[in-house]
This record gives structure tokens, C-alpha cells and sequence, in this order.
């Protein structure tokens, strides 16, 4: 071939590649959207997290086991929602997916100690990593959360958001569910966790691997008493 030609063949390779690719991502994007849609009305077994935990714990254990039953919502205590919506997204039930003004104010903090020390996921938006994607931080990875994050704010409503969120949230080694972590942390359903146990649980979020079986250490208790100051506030559907 010619240089003349390769110069004139090189732009339509060039479209042709980016078409190609354009077509793949929106093939994902529609795969994510109609898994939201079932997710409105069926309740998932496993979500990629748990995959992805499962998979780490049985490479260390080949014998080692999920502990995880699902709950509908009516039977989650409301103490352990209000104590989740205080903790992590005070304005849940108001914000389209992202809290804005948390977003600005964890950039400032994180930019004036030169590294990441503040997010400000909603629950939303946690519920979207949780469901479909890896634990990997990337801005790729960060984009994808966005749009399933959208994706599940225009399709499903607060109630149900917050039911698979604390349905498949993960609270200690193989723990994942409010049912699962109410009866191994503290012996009883996720319906009678009392307040003091569900701040426990909703301050544990952030590391929830570190801390086993309702041990309190200091910081701990900092948190809980934080939690329960707001919990009468917190706002849940």
C-alpha cells in the first residue's frame, strides 16, 4: 500500500476502532441497566464484593464459608437505619445519589494533606461498587460507579436502595447482611438490634473486617456516642 493510502485508510481505522469501542461500552452500560431493573424486584444472592471477598477467603481456606441470609426491610430494626443513614449519609433521603457539598469539602480536606484521607460516598453510590464492580480504585472504575449510581436513583426508590444495601453490606470476615451480622456479633435478628448495638454496627462500616464479635475500643466508642447523637435526626424511608 501506498503512503497516500495508508494516510487516507489510517482516519477510517481510527473511526472505525472508536465506534467499536463506543458500541462495547454501551453493551456494558445497557447489561448494567437491565440487572438494576431485576434488582428492583428480585433480591440478589451475591453481589460482585462478595464475589470478590469469597474468592480471597478461599484462597487462603479452601473450606471457608459466606455467612449471609437476606432480610426484607420491614424486618430490619429501625434503629440499625437510622444508625447507617447517621453515619454514613445524613442527607440520603434528599440527594439524587451525590451529596455535593460532601464531595467539595472532602477534595479541600484531602488537598490540604497532599493525599486521600476523606471520601464521601453516599450509600447509593456504595451500593453501586458493592453490586457490580471491584474493590480497585480507578478513575475508570469511579466513572462506572457514577453512572450505575444514576442508574439506580432513577430506577428504584429510597426504601428499596437502602434494603439491598443493608442486605449485602459486609461487617466481618464473611459477614455480610444486617441478619448475618446482628446474629454473629450480637446473638440476635436484625429486627432487635437495639440502638446501641446498631451504632456499633454502623461505625464498624468503614473497616468492618478490624473488629469482631461487638469489641469496642476507644475510638469505637467515640464514634457510637456520634452515631446516637444523630440517630433521632436521621431521616430513613
Amino acid at each position: 500500500m501506498s503512503p497516500r493510502r495508508e494516510r487516507r485508510s489510517a482516519p477510517k481505522l481510527l473511526g472505525y476502532a472508536a465506534g467499536v469501542a463506543a458500541l462495547a461500552l454501551l453493551c456494558v452500560q445497557a447489561w448494567f441497566y437491565l440487572q438494576v431493573l431485576w434488582w428492583n424486584a428480585h433480591d440478589p444472592a451475591m453481589s460482585a464484593f462478595m464475589e470478590e471477598r469469597f474468592a480471597q477467603m478461599r484462597r487462603e481456606n479452601p473450606n471457608a464459608r459466606l455467612q449471609h441470609r437476606w432480610v426484607p426491610y420491614a424486618r430490619i430494626s429501625a434503629n440499625l437505619k437510622r444508625a447507617v443513614v447517621a453515619a454514613e449519609d445524613a442527607k440520603f433521603i434528599d440527594h439524587q445519589g451525590f451529596d455535593w457539598e460532601a464531595i467539595q469539602k472532602a477534595i479541600e480536606k484531602n488537598e490540604r494533606e497532599g493525599r486521600v484521607v476523606a471520601g464521601a460516598s453516599t450509600i447509593s453510590q456504595q451500593l453501586a461498587k458493592n453490586l457490580f464492580l471491584s474493590g480497585e480504585r480507578t478513575w475508570m472504575r469511579k466513572g462506572e460507579e457514577a453512572v450505575i449510581t444514576w442508574m439506580l436513583e432513577s430506577t428504584m426508590s429510597k426504601r428499596r436502595i437502602l434494603e439491598l444495601y443493608l442486605n449485602l453490606a459486609e461487617w466481618g470476615e464473611g459477614i455480610f447482611g444486617a441478619e448475618a451480622a446482628a446474629r454473629h456479633h450480637f446473638g440476635v435478628s436484625a429486627g432487635a438490634l437495639s440502638a446501641e448495638q446498631a451504632a456499633w454496627l454502623a461505625a464498624v462500616l468503614p473497616s468492618p473486617t478490624r473488629y469482631d464479635r461487638g469489641h469496642t475500643t476507644r475510638y469505637l466508642a467515640g464514634r457510637m456516642r456520634t452515631i446516637l447523637a444523630r440517630m433521632p435526626a436521621a431521616q430513613i424511608p
